[in-house]
């Protein structure tokens, strides 16, 4: 399949039934066919926007008969390439899907449509006492969510989407609509097919409704800021917080550059030094408890400053200031574009992962910024470079193959929410090994034999 060669007759049936939500215009291709990495834009030859399950279904049954691909969208804000069309194809846009069908409080679940965003969904919780804490920072539809396996601040307590969707509604390659898992929040009949499709990143199938997990909001919420002298000793703070148990909500490591760059965008005075941020959910005597913990536990390790953060407001503009940092080090070099990498290790190497990165940072001369979730061992570089420049590019790519490799080497992950897209399929085997990889491509060909979902995502040619 060649870009921009769509087959008229396919072209035709799609404009017969979308009219003005079937587009082959330049600028809508365009926005279908780039995300936030750093990779060249690679479009699409059409954008369907659909709004139910059967229009997916319809697509898909369409595009299989002429063998073209078909690319899952949402709101474009991956990245690593997952809604990039190397192969050309049909964006498939599911942002229009935005109807929360169903909320069970007394079962703690709701299902809703694959575009909802969480906020969308949080918004629609208001009065219920409950809330959907998977938490990315930015407002992802739901679909996009479950297909990269995201996490995000609250993962700590609460887990990733693969912990926290219970049921699917998808779209299999050849059109046919396939019902996973249920409201039960246990089940032992037969073969977990959600989990298979929560981390698949459209290439195994579309999923168009997903049911997810809800969860009462804490009684009290406490929020707290800390500096350290370095970042070895907020990372030591970390590691003991864990291993003693306490039930942290969240724990977020930011640099000295991370807090530079957020004063800067989100003019707030924050100490530009290694800095934790804490978020502690329970009863008034729990987080108290907690929070007391934790404090000793910094106190102990040179931590200074506490600060707290008890009212609604305060601690909003603070989750708000740590959610804008990517958006924010971008600022710090204007023009850039980010070459990002997380990865993940066990919590207990942890310090040594993050030390052994500072000293390759060091060694390069484009900024880098450090920040994570580190209460799960996952943590983020900002890598920002002009994408015209070789040098810098080089550089980048050395970092980020240095940090997945010591990951990996440390019985960790090479991504532990961005996903693989096109950006890190060459790690595959070295993460997994090449018989692990072989069992995916065949679970790929035997759902989708043509290679038509999301083609070139996640798996690398056998030949790489």
């Amino acid at each position: 399949m060649t870009h921009n060669t769509l087959p008229e007759a396919l072209a035709r049936q799609l404009a017969d039934h979308f009219q003005q939500r079937f587009s082959r215009g330049e600028s809508s291709r365009l926005q279908h066919g780039r995300d936030e990495s750093v990779h060249a834009p690679q479009l699409p030859d059409g954008v369907v926007l659909a709004e139910s399950t059967a229009e997916v279904a319809l697509t898909v049954k369409l595009c299989a008969e002429y063998g073209v691909p078909v690319i899952p969208y949402g709101v474009g804000s991956s990245v690593e390439g997952h809604v990039l069309a190397p192969s050309g194809g049909i964006s498939l846009d599911l942002s229009g899907m935005n109807q929360v069908l169903a909320i069970h409080a007394e079962d703690g679940d709701a299902t809703v449509q694959a575009g909802v965003t969480r906020k969308q969904l949080n918004d629609a919780l208001k009065g219920t006492g409950l809330f959907f804490p998977i938490d990315p920072g930015a407002d992802a539809t739901l679909g996009g969510m479950a297909a990269t396996r995201a996490s995000g601040t609250n993962a700590v307590r609460y887990g990733t989407m693969r912990d926290n969707v219970l049921a699917t509604t998808t779209v299999l390659a050849d059109g046919r609509v396939m019902k996973t898992g249920g409201r039960a929040r246990k089940s032992s009949a037969g073969y977990d097919l959600t989990r298979l499709l929560v981390g698949s990143e459209g290439t195994l199938g579309i999923m168009t409704e997903l049911t997810v997990k809800l969860y009462p909001i804490p009684e009290a919420i406490s929020a707290a800021v800390c500096t350290f002298p370095d970042i070895d000793s907020a990372v030591q703070t970390v590691i003991q917080t864990i291993q003693l148990g306490v039930p942290v909500a969240r724990i977020e490591l930011l640099d000295a550059l991370s807090l530079k760059a957020i004063n800067l965008f989100s003019k707030t005075t924050l100490a530009e030094a290694p800095t934790l941020f804490f978020e502690f959910h329970g009863s008034p005597a729990g987080v108290a408890e907690q929070a007391q913990t934790v404090q000793a536990i910094a106190d102990e390790l040179g931590g200074a400053n506490f600060a707290w953060a008890t009212h609604p407001e305060d601690r909003s503009r603070l989750w708000q200031a740590r959610h804008d940092a990517y958006f924010a080090c971008l600022q710090l070099k204007p023009g850039c574009r980010c070459f990002p990498t997380d990865v993940c290790v066990p919590i207990s190497r942890l310090a040594e992962c993050i030390a052994a990165t500072n000293e390759d940072i060091a060694r390069v001369g484009i900024p880098i910024a450090l920040f994570g979730h580190v209460g799960d061992g996952n943590f983020h570089l900002v890598v920002l470079v002009d994408t015209a420049n070789p040098e810098e590019m080089g550089e980048a790519a050395w970092i980020s193959q240095r940090v997945v490799e010591r990951a990996i080497a440390m019985e960790g992950t090479c991504t532990g929410e961005h996903g693989i897209g096109l950006g890190k399929r060459k790690y595959m085997p070295l993460e997994h090994g090449e018989v692990a990889v072989d069992v995916m491509r065949a679970i790929k060909k035997a759902l989708d034999p043509a290679n038509l979902l999301n083609p070139g995502k996640i798996l690398p040619p056998p030949h790489e």
